[in-house]
């Protein structure tokens, strides 16, 4: 660290925080001779695992990593969510956020924060120094605030994302390739503006990890035709985080984070599928294809991923189910999940979270009224199209996990305990950027 000295004036340490989407903790602890930049940063200052959020799905995740509060507070559950009172639904953007964002809190303590290609972050503030919003945004240009931001960012062949298109298809190559050039992009960027020096907080997502998890990660567990490319591509992640650190000055701190773990899909299983067959969900007419769709005499349904909403009379806009009658179906259907069993003949649901234990605060009313915790190998689909089957393939052979997100801390100071969780990064890192808030702000507690 140091090569670089401070280039502009202001008080304060500062925090490089470097995102790896999806990436679990065991991956960099099984393979030392892939990441020996990770393997020194956790070996010099602290690194370890720890438990994503209720549900374990980027777009619910990254809200609640960069705010420090849970999705009742957020206001964010997943790539889809319900209109209050309403069947409609919608995929959430940066503006459905109704938190508090780290760097805004930065910003307001009168420091200056660059914020690159975190999810859910679209449309970019106007409010931080510079940002490029990630997963969900349209294009670079209408991404990135200020406009000159957008100019350097298409001059060098920046992408909001990789094609993951791509990965469906039976010959990887160009898929890993495609992931090469946005990683190439995205690191040019980060180096660029690490070296400006000009921020207290830096805030950067490298989110092709995800995308090589979801078409990989097989491959890589069970010794599969991509595995050595796999591992390639994961060298080059590490070393451009390797470059990151060296390239840092020495008033700031490196974190290096993943919002989720991951392992490998072996079924995915169609929830509303199953609701149907079992019972609880039915259809106006064989033509559904929205939440719309659903029939009156509907108990319950399903969105991704393994998310559960009773239709509850009052609540929903043609509830079949009274309220005193809530409980007893909720804990039917609770054990129904508990006893389902896939075509191997083990249980896909590994424990149930009721509402109450998850989520909490002014945006509870379209949480969830239960959140299944799947077993490893079984992905949970939704989605109100018609399906034939519960147990399904599909291109994707890696799946999101509950435990095993990756934090590391540049800083022999800090630990990371059994128990840490995302909602202790946003007080760890302003406790790090020595920017003052409310310690009731947070549903975490700081590391430091």
């Amino acid at each position: 660290m140091g090569l670089f000295d401070r280039l502009r004036g202001g008080d304060g340490p500062r925090v490089a925080f470097i995102g790896i989407d999806g990436v679990p903790w065991y991956l960099i602890e099984d393979n030392p001779e892939t990441f020996p930049n990770l393997t020194a940063i956790a070996e010099e200052g602290a690194g370890g695992p720890m438990d994503s959020i209720v549900p374990p799905e980027s777009s619910a995740c990254w809200p609640s990593l960069t705010t420090g509060v849970n999705p009742g507070k957020t206001g964010v559950y997943g790539f889809q969510d319900r209109e209050v009172g309403t069947y409609d639904t919608y995929v959430p953007m940066g503006r459905d956020v109704q938190a508090t964002r780290l760097w805004d809190r930065v910003q307001e303590a009168g420091r200056e924060a660059t914020v690159m290609n975190v999810p859910v972050t679209f449309p970019p503030s106007r409010e931080v120094q510079r940002m490029v919003s990630g997963f969900l945004s349209p294009a670079v240009d209408t991404a990135s605030h200020p406009p000159d931001f957008a100019d350097y960012l298409e001059s060098i062949g920046y992408r909001i994302d990789v094609d993951a298109k791509l990965g469906h298809e039976a010959d990887k190559s160009a898929f890993i390739e495609d992931a090469h050039d946005t990683l190439d992009a995205r690191y040019e960027a980060f180096e660029h503006f690490v070296e400006a020096d000009d921020w207290d907080l830096f805030f950067g997502v490298f989110m092709t990890t995800d995308r090589v998890n979801h078409f990989l990660f097989e491959d890589y567990e069970r010794d599969g035709e991509y595995r050595e490319a796999f591992l390639e591509f994961y060298r080059t992640v590490d070393e451009y985080i390797g470059a990151i650190r060296e390239a840092l000055a020495d008033d700031v701190t490196l974190v290096v984070a993943s919002d989720h773990g991951f392992t490998t899909l072996d079924y995915e299983v169609h929830f509303n599928t199953w609701l149907e067959q079992e019972g609880w969900l039915s259809y106006e007419d064989d033509e559904h294809e929205d939440l719309s769709d659903i029939a009156d005499d509907t108990t319950a349904y399903s969105f991704i991923p393994g998310r559960f909403y009773i239709n509850l009379e009052g609540r929903e806009p043609r509830g079949s189910v009274p309220e005193y009658e809530y409980e007893a179906v909720r804990a039917s259907l609770k054990e129904s999940l508990l006893g389902l069993e896939g075509p191997d003949g083990r249980a896909v649901v590994e424990r149930v979270v009721e509402k109450e234990d998850a989520f909490e605060g002014e945006h509870d009313d379209i949480a969830p009224d239960l959140v299944a915790i799947p077993n490893d190998g079984f992905d949970l689909k939704a989605g109100f199209k018609p399906h034939d089957a519960v147990f399904d393939h599909g291109p994707r052979n890696g799946m999101h996990t509950f435990a095993e997100a990756t934090l590391l801390v540049d800083d022999p100071d800090v630990e990371v305990p059994v128990g840490t969780d995302l909602f202790d990064l946003a007080p760890t890192l302003l406790d790090m950027l020595e920017v003052d808030y409310d310690r009731g702000d947070f549903d975490g507690t700081s590391l430091t």
